[in-house]
């Protein structure tokens, strides 16, 4: 038996949990899906040992559920869930907010201006299949949404930041890839990139949270209407693949 060297067994970890945790945020790896450390082998390239050290971090972090005796799944959705945690990202978002435009300076304008002229670049996925376009585009919003609340001085408060968009992305992209669907209820969501950005960088605190507050809540409403009927199709299509592996 050939033993890795510890730096390069943990770069192999670190390189299957970014694998897995980029194809379960861009739904390449649906909610409730089984996932088999084997086939997850031969999907990656990667050895058992990395697989499964990648698995029990993101089990830590609530994207994967562990079932004993049987591995693990793709943690599963719900509308209720969508719910909470959007409740909760608006409220730690606003705190965020707050806090950033009484501190922030020039440095982090900038940042916010370079991160909304990059987003306002980025093509929006034509289909269900153009994940590629969807991944980057939502690579780019999250750096966005980041750029507005990274000035607020507390390192715990964007821990709980970067938690909640976590798994608030899971639930967008269903929307971002369905976006042509009537029920997705899309808006011209760029005004609305640029409007807050227009009401922070002139420090109207009030305005720049109530705008944000509004493009959250027409998120969250365009995802509950293709929750139900959405939930029910990964669901089908992780039966699915189980079926056939």
């Amino acid at each position: 038996m050939v033993l890795m060297e510890p730096a390069f067994a943990a770069s192999q970890a670190e390189r299957a949990y970014r694998l897995l945790r980029g194809e379960i945020l861009h739904g390449a790896l649906v909610p409730g899906e089984r996932l088999r450390a084997n086939d997850l082998q031969d999907r990656f390239s990667l050895g058992l040992t990395p697989i499964r050290e990648a698995l029990m971090r993101l089990q830590s972090e609530g994207l994967v559920a562990g079932e004993t005796h049987r591995g693990a799944r793709v943690s599963a959705i719900s509308a209720r869930e969508f719910a909470d945690l959007m409740a909760t990202r608006r409220a730690i978002e606003r705190l965020c907010l707050t806090q950033a435009m009484a501190r922030g300076d020039a440095a982090w304008e900038a940042e916010i201006v370079a991160a909304a002229h990059l987003l306002s670049r980025a093509a929006l996925p034509d289909s269900a299949e153009d994940r590629e376009a969807a991944a980057l585009w939502e690579q780019r919003h999250r750096r966005f949404h980041f750029a507005l609340v990274a000035g607020c001085g507390s390192d715990w408060q964007l821990r709980f930041w970067n938690t909640l968009a976590d798994h608030s992305e899971r639930y967008r992209t269903i929307r971002l890839l369905h976006r042509r669907e009537a029920k997705a209820g899309v808006r011209d969501i760029g005004a609305e990139h640029a409007a807050i950005m227009q009401a922070v960088l002139a420090r109207d605190g009030a305005k720049a949270c109530d705008l944000l507050d509004a493009h959250l809540r027409a998120t969250e409403t365009g995802v509950a209407r293709l929750l139900g009927l959405e939930a029910k199709e990964m669901a089908e299509a992780a039966s699915e693949r189980l079926s056939t592996a």
